[in-house]
C-alpha cells in the first residue's frame, strides 16, 4: 500500500507530488500544510532534504517526516533533525508510518 493511500484511508487530507520541484510548487500554492512527508531521495533536481529546507524557509513551523532507505545518519548531518522533524527507515510497516504521523501532528510546536 502506498503512503498516500494509507494516509487517505486513515482520514488525512493528502496532496501528492511526483518530484521535488512539483512538491515545492504544491507547497507554495496550497498552504498551510501541517506535515510534509518526503522521501530523502526524490527524482529531479531537488532531493527531499532540499524540499524540506526550502519549505521551512517559507513555513518555519512545518513538521517534516523523512522516509529513507538510507541510514538515518545521512539525514542527521549538521544537526538537521529538530523536535518537529522525524525519520523512518524503509522498509517499514504502514502502521509505523501512521503512528509516527499521528504523534507528529499532535505534538506541540516548539
Amino acid at each position: 500500500m502506498s503512503i498516500v493511500e494509507a494516509l487517505m484511508e486513515a482520514g488525512y487530507e493528502v496532496d501528492e507530488a511526483e518530484d521535488g520541484s512539483s512538491a515545492m510548487h504544491t507547497l507554495r500554492s496550497c498552504p498551510p500544510y501541517d506535515l510534509l512527508v518526503t522521501d530523502v531521495g526524490l527524482p529531479g533536481a531537488l532531493n527531499g532534504r532540499q524540499v524540506a529546507d526550502a519549505a521551512r524557509e517559507a513555513f518555519p513551523d512545518l513538521r517534516v517526516l523523512f522516509v529513507t532507505g538510507f541510514a538515518e545518519a545521512s539525514v542527521l548531518k549538521g544537526g538537521f533533525l529538530t523536535p518537529s522533524t522525524a525519520v523512518i527507515t524503509k522498509p517499514f510497516d504502514i502502521q509505523v508510518l501512521l503512528n509516527k504521523v499521528t504523534v507528529m501532528l499532535h505534538q506541540p510546536q516548539t
